[in-house]
Protein backbone atom coordinates (compact mmCIF):
# COMPACT_ATOMS: atom_id res chain seq x y z
CA UNK A 1 0.00 0.00 0.00
CA UNK A 2 1.27 3.07 -1.18
CA UNK A 3 0.69 6.30 0.96
CA UNK A 4 0.96 10.29 0.58
CA UNK A 5 2.31 12.13 3.52
CA UNK A 6 1.39 15.60 4.26
CA UNK A 7 4.13 18.56 5.66
CA UNK A 8 2.11 19.89 8.97
CA UNK A 9 -0.32 23.07 8.14
CA UNK A 10 2.07 24.99 10.09
CA UNK A 11 5.45 23.90 8.77
CA UNK A 12 5.29 23.49 4.79
CA UNK A 13 8.57 23.63 2.73
CA UNK A 14 9.91 26.17 0.39
CA UNK A 15 10.10 25.09 -2.42
CA UNK A 16 7.63 21.96 -1.93
CA UNK A 17 8.45 18.60 -2.36
CA UNK A 18 6.32 15.29 -1.38
CA UNK A 19 7.22 12.49 0.73
CA UNK A 20 5.62 9.26 0.27
CA UNK A 21 5.53 5.75 1.91
CA UNK A 22 4.24 2.02 1.24
CA UNK A 23 3.90 -0.14 3.94
CA UNK A 24 3.57 -4.33 2.75
CA UNK A 25 3.71 -6.81 5.40
CA UNK A 26 4.78 -10.00 3.79
CA UNK A 27 3.60 -13.65 3.92
CA UNK A 28 4.34 -15.13 7.88
CA UNK A 29 6.91 -17.66 8.50
CA UNK A 30 5.46 -19.72 11.63
CA UNK A 31 4.85 -16.47 14.28
CA UNK A 32 6.47 -13.90 12.60
CA UNK A 33 5.75 -11.58 9.09
CA UNK A 34 8.07 -9.08 8.04
CA UNK A 35 7.06 -5.98 7.54
CA UNK A 36 8.49 -3.59 4.47
CA UNK A 37 8.48 0.27 4.39
CA UNK A 38 9.60 2.47 1.54
CA UNK A 39 9.52 6.13 2.53
CA UNK A 40 10.51 8.42 -0.20
CA UNK A 41 11.19 11.83 -1.01
CA UNK A 42 10.64 14.10 -4.10
CA UNK A 43 13.74 16.20 -3.93
CA UNK A 44 17.45 15.92 -4.22
CA UNK A 45 19.27 14.41 -1.05
CA UNK A 46 21.78 17.57 -0.78
CA UNK A 47 19.22 19.36 0.14
CA UNK A 48 18.99 17.35 3.59
CA UNK A 49 20.72 17.11 6.51
CA UNK A 50 21.06 13.17 6.29
CA UNK A 51 23.44 11.58 8.78
CA UNK A 52 26.23 9.57 6.62
CA UNK A 53 26.32 5.53 6.89
CA UNK A 54 27.06 4.67 10.58
CA UNK A 55 30.37 1.89 10.60
CA UNK A 56 28.18 -0.08 12.89
CA UNK A 57 24.17 0.76 12.76
CA UNK A 58 23.26 0.47 16.28
CA UNK A 59 19.85 1.20 18.54
CA UNK A 60 20.38 4.69 19.60
CA UNK A 61 17.46 7.02 21.34
CA UNK A 62 16.73 10.53 19.73
CA UNK A 63 16.36 9.64 16.20
CA UNK A 64 13.83 12.42 16.02
CA UNK A 65 16.13 15.42 16.12
CA UNK A 66 17.45 15.50 12.55
CA UNK A 67 15.98 13.52 9.62
CA UNK A 68 13.93 10.15 10.59
CA UNK A 69 11.35 8.09 9.16
CA UNK A 70 9.05 5.88 11.49
CA UNK A 71 6.03 3.86 11.59
CA UNK A 72 3.45 2.97 14.64
CA UNK A 73 1.90 0.06 15.00
CA UNK A 74 -1.53 -0.76 17.14
CA UNK A 75 -2.85 -4.16 17.43
CA UNK A 76 -7.04 -3.38 16.69
CA UNK A 77 -8.86 -2.49 19.44
CA UNK A 78 -5.63 -1.63 21.73
CA UNK A 79 -4.52 0.94 23.37
CA UNK A 80 -0.85 0.47 23.59
CA UNK A 81 1.59 0.96 20.70
CA UNK A 82 5.26 0.45 19.23
CA UNK A 83 7.24 3.08 17.51
CA UNK A 84 10.04 2.26 15.05
CA UNK A 85 12.43 5.13 14.34
CA UNK A 86 14.94 4.45 11.35
CA UNK A 87 17.78 6.87 10.07
CA UNK A 88 19.60 7.21 6.97
CA UNK A 89 22.66 6.38 9.08
CA UNK A 90 21.52 3.12 9.50
CA UNK A 91 20.69 3.91 13.38
CA UNK A 92 17.28 3.12 14.03
CA UNK A 93 15.05 2.93 17.75
CA UNK A 94 11.78 1.01 18.82
CA UNK A 95 9.80 1.84 22.03
CA UNK A 96 6.25 0.49 23.55
CA UNK A 97 3.75 2.68 24.83
CA UNK A 98 1.25 1.21 27.17
CA UNK A 99 -1.18 4.08 25.41
CA UNK A 100 -0.65 7.73 24.26
CA UNK A 101 2.67 8.73 25.42
CA UNK A 102 2.08 6.72 28.21
CA UNK A 103 4.29 4.16 30.06
CA UNK A 104 7.04 4.14 27.13
CA UNK A 105 9.75 1.53 27.46
CA UNK A 106 12.43 -0.19 24.89
CA UNK A 107 10.90 -2.48 22.77
CA UNK A 108 12.45 -6.07 22.84
CA UNK A 109 13.94 -6.59 19.63
CA UNK A 110 15.03 -10.11 18.61
CA UNK A 111 17.00 -8.81 15.58
CA UNK A 112 17.26 -5.13 14.43
CA UNK A 113 15.65 -3.72 11.27
CA UNK A 114 17.88 -3.96 8.13
CA UNK A 115 17.51 -0.45 6.70
CA UNK A 116 19.23 1.02 3.11
CA UNK A 117 19.05 4.62 1.51
CA UNK A 118 19.10 4.88 -2.36
CA UNK A 119 20.01 8.20 -4.02
CA UNK A 120 18.54 9.01 -7.65
CA UNK A 121 19.45 12.43 -7.65
CA UNK A 122 16.16 14.06 -8.01
CA UNK A 123 14.82 12.21 -5.56
CA UNK A 124 15.92 10.13 -2.86
CA UNK A 125 14.31 7.17 -0.15
CA UNK A 126 14.78 4.88 2.96
CA UNK A 127 13.97 1.04 3.63
CA UNK A 128 13.26 -0.62 6.56
CA UNK A 129 12.54 -4.60 6.78
CA UNK A 130 11.37 -5.37 10.13
CA UNK A 131 9.66 -8.14 11.91
CA UNK A 132 6.10 -8.38 13.07
CA UNK A 133 3.81 -10.97 14.70
CA UNK A 134 2.13 -12.66 12.03
CA UNK A 135 -1.44 -12.95 13.65
CA UNK A 136 -1.89 -9.73 14.54
CA UNK A 137 -3.81 -7.12 12.91
CA UNK A 138 -2.29 -3.48 13.01
CA UNK A 139 -3.31 0.02 12.39
CA UNK A 140 -0.58 2.08 11.63
CA UNK A 141 0.76 5.45 11.54
CA UNK A 142 3.82 6.29 9.30
CA UNK A 143 5.19 9.73 9.50
CA UNK A 144 8.98 11.41 9.12
CA UNK A 145 11.12 13.98 10.37
CA UNK A 146 13.10 15.74 7.51
CA UNK A 147 15.69 18.43 8.30
CA UNK A 148 16.62 20.61 5.61
CA UNK A 149 20.68 22.07 5.29
CA UNK A 150 19.80 25.00 6.32
CA UNK A 151 18.63 23.17 9.75
CA UNK A 152 14.93 24.11 9.64
CA UNK A 153 12.77 20.22 10.54
CA UNK A 154 9.52 19.38 8.61
CA UNK A 155 7.14 16.96 10.13
CA UNK A 156 5.22 14.85 7.40
CA UNK A 157 2.39 12.60 8.77
CA UNK A 158 -0.95 10.70 6.89
CA UNK A 159 -2.83 12.58 9.31
CA UNK A 160 -2.58 16.31 11.59
CA UNK A 161 -4.89 15.87 14.20
CA UNK A 162 -3.29 18.67 15.83
CA UNK A 163 -2.26 22.12 15.77
CA UNK A 164 1.12 21.17 16.37
CA UNK A 165 3.54 17.97 15.25
CA UNK A 166 2.41 14.94 17.01
CA UNK A 167 2.61 11.53 15.91
CA UNK A 168 1.55 9.91 18.99
CA UNK A 169 -2.20 11.23 18.23
CA UNK A 170 -4.68 8.33 18.08
CA UNK A 171 -6.23 9.84 15.40
CA UNK A 172 -2.96 9.39 13.63
CA UNK A 173 -3.06 5.36 13.09
CA UNK A 174 -5.35 6.23 9.86
CA UNK A 175 -3.65 3.42 7.50
CA UNK A 176 -4.16 -0.88 8.35
CA UNK A 177 -1.82 -3.18 7.33
CA UNK A 178 -3.07 -5.76 4.97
Amino acid sequence: MRFELAPHPTHRPQPPYTLWASAERSAAFGKTATLNLWFGVSAPMGRFLVPPPAAEPARRDNLWRSTCFEVFLKAEGEEAYQEWNFAPSGDWAAYDFESEREGMTPAEVASPPYIRTEDNLTWWGLGATLSIPADVRFTIALSAIVEEAGGERFFFALHHPSEQPDFHHPDCFTARLA
